[in-house]
């Protein structure tokens, strides 16, 4: 009878922006092992996600966003352990992106049985988000201050 057992182990080496995830399967005494290279946030992006939350964006949408907008595509697992997001949290702020119309998805069968992996990756470029979310900003400030003028005249 074979035994198998499967291992994770995740470090962060400093300086590296990558995690590598190491899997060890040891089946009769003989081991593999597979490592993954998975991007995660650097400063200037966790810097990006600052801004998007501060800003009124969600965390679980400004992590997975700053995330996908420096790497071409990624599955839920590249954005749960590169963006720190739990799997529903990853769940969360695709369907945002998706409601926005900003990330595409696609499925990528994978070798021997189980269900097809889904790649994200932004379908239009930050740039383009950011004006949009400039747009929104400002049209929120103007109708602010039309509120506040309001005020204003009422209060004579």
């Amino acid at each position: 009878m074979t035994h198998s057992r499967e291992r994770f182990l995740s470090f962060r080496l400093p300086g590296y922006r990558k995690i590598k995830i190491i899997t060890m399967l040891i089946i009769s005494r003989e081991s593999v092992m597979k490592t993954l290279d998975i991007k995660q946030l650097d400063t200037k992006e966790e810097e990006i996600a600052d801004a998007l939350m501060a800003i009124g964006i969600s965390r679980n949408v400004a992590r997975a966003l700053s995330y996908l907008q420096n790497v071409d595509k990624a599955t839920s697992i590249d954005l749960e352990r590169g963006a720190s997001l739990r799997q529903p949290e990853v769940s969360v702020a695709i369907k945002q992106l998706k409601v926005n119309d900003w990330i595409s998805e696609q499925e990528e069968k994978k070798p021997g049985k189980g269900r097809p992996h889904k790649i994200y990756s932004l379908k239009i470029g930050f740039n383009d988000i950011i004006s949009h979310l400039e747009k929104q900003q400002k049209k929120s400030v103007d109708n602010t201050h039309k509120k506040l003028e309001r005020l204003k005249e009422l209060g004579k």
